[in-house]
């Protein structure tokens, strides 16, 4: 049946994607547009607005929401087929479920006063949110974990650094993870503590049908305990639909989240290139369909398309969803339906990322092989204690000896015995060496953890 799906995410991907259909199918998005109808429907009796219901019709309301069945769903396409709007079938639905019932009576309230957009806003807030809560932080907390366990494992482990593509100084793998997590860490948090909002104002924001009918109802201080009871933030300033600045502001931490993620997979790419990481070979995986030696870092590569892909897509919200003709145009319909599939492809790039880390490790030998080989790389340190020393031209001394050559051990030891200096700067000079000049490498390693406990 996969085989056959148009979308990777539901075919390929399904397994790895399966916890956000629980947000973001049409199911979904179905069922919990009913949730907000009814429990709409419930909070109007509770304000005496309508009568009250008893103890077995609020039963009847749960159930309808708790036990919705796919065969419930079909059913609201099949109003939606004959009406070709999606919020007035779930209206007629309800209505069906009402007929022959003692609610039958409270059908003139269903949908009461509403438009759309206030059903649609909260019941994807709501998706927005419980995704967020149960599948977004735990995936990313998981990746965060994965990185941490790498980088503590690693933290001493020395390698070169690279600036523009060339050897730099020295520093250690585990410090240049630590960066990626410290990153991570700060979106992470921001991704957390967002609030999510949603409206419930009508059709053009101002509470029209509904102050016309009942002038005696707070309508503002109802719609917020209404919006606030989902656990969501009210917008009262709004047209026919939420401005969706807010859900934009959680998509770009996502985003940039995906955007440090790419940063790392292609940092990672590099280094399994260079040789500096290996990567564990499984005895019955193919790299190639015609080279029998290949073992490709696919899992990395994977996660940077997909991420590229998850971020077109947020990039786009980004353009489209913060403008609306007037008060309401409805080409922001079908883009939100597209939010599963952004973070879909988000999901899919760190559980590859995840996958990845597992199976690289750090070619020890040929990383102290070659800063061992490389002394030019302690010049940095030289014409610092030179300067330090009072050389006016410590710069310009080291840049003669070291610009544009390799410097062996034997080469920078006979540096430092023919310059002119005094023995304790001398000392300090043949102290140096790509293996000790570190700096603070481990410590702000472990300054990252150490914070965190």
């Amino acid at each position: 049946m996969t085989l056959h799906l148009l979308s990777p995410l539901d075919g390929r991907y399904a397994e790895t994607t399966a916890p956000l259909a629980d947000y973001f199918s049409e199911f979904t998005f179905l069922r919990d547009r009913v949730r907000v109808e009814l429990d709409f429907l419930s909070a109007l009796s509770k304000m005496d607005l309508v009568r009250p219901l008893t103890d077995s019709e609020s039963a009847q309301l749960e159930s309808i929401k708790t036990k919705f069945t796919s065969a419930d769903a079909e059913e609201i396409l099949e109003y939606e087929r004959i009406t070709r709007h999606d919020v007035k079938a779930v209206e007629y639905f309800i209505q069906s479920r009402f007929q022959n019932t003692s609610l039958e009576d409270l059908i003139p309230w269903i949908h009461f006063g509403l438009t759309s957009e206030d059903t649609n806003s909260l019941a994807q807030a709501i998706a927005l949110k419980e995704s967020r809560d149960k599948v977004i932080l735990t995936a990313l907390d998981s990746l965060l974990s994965n990185l941490t366990d790498f980088a503590r494992r690693y933290k001493s482990v020395l390698m070169l650094a690279r600036t523009h593509g060339q050897f730099a100084v020295p520093t250690t793998l585990g410090k240049e993870i630590a960066i990626f997590i410290a990153r991570l860490k700060k979106t992470r948090d921001d991704i957390a503590s967002h609030k999510f909002e949603a409206k419930l104002t009508g059709a053009v924001g101002n509470f029209n049908a509904l102050q016309a009918t009942a002038p005696q109802v707070d309508w503002i201080l109802f719609s917020q305990n209404f919006v606030s009871s989902f656990g969501l933030e009210p917008n009262l300033l709004t047209t026919q639909i939420l401005p969706y600045d807010n859900w934009v502001r959680y998509f770009d931490l996502i985003r940039l989240t995906n955007s440090i993620l790419i940063d790392f997979a292609q940092d990672i790419w590099r280094y399994i290139s260079d040789g500096y990481l290996k990567q564990a070979v499984v005895a019955e995986e193919v790299g190639s369909s015609t080279m029998p030696q290949k073992v490709n870092p696919i899992d990395f590569e994977n996660a940077e398309g997909n991420l590229g892909i998850a971020n077109s897509l947020f990039t786009h919200y980004t353009q489209k969803l913060t403008v609306s003709r007037l008060q309401r145009d409805l080409s922001d319909s079908t883009v939100r339906r597209t939010f599963g599939v952004a973070l879909g492809h988000s999901l899919v790039a760190w559980t590859n990322l995840q996958r990845g880390l597992k199976r690289i490790a750090p070619d020890e030998e040929k990383l102290k092989a070659e800063l061992n080989a490389h002394w030019e790389v302690v010049a940095e340190g030289a014409q610092t204690i030179l300067r330090a020393s009072g050389k006016s031209d410590a710069y310009e001394s080291l840049k003669e000896q070291t610009r544009g050559r390799v410097l062996t051990e034997s080469d920078y030891k006979a540096w430092c015995d023919s310059i002119d200096v005094d023995d304790t700067t001398r000392q300090k000079l043949k102290s140096l060496s790509p293996e000790t000049y570190i700096g603070l490498a481990i410590e702000l390693t472990d300054k990252l953890f150490d914070d965190d406990k």
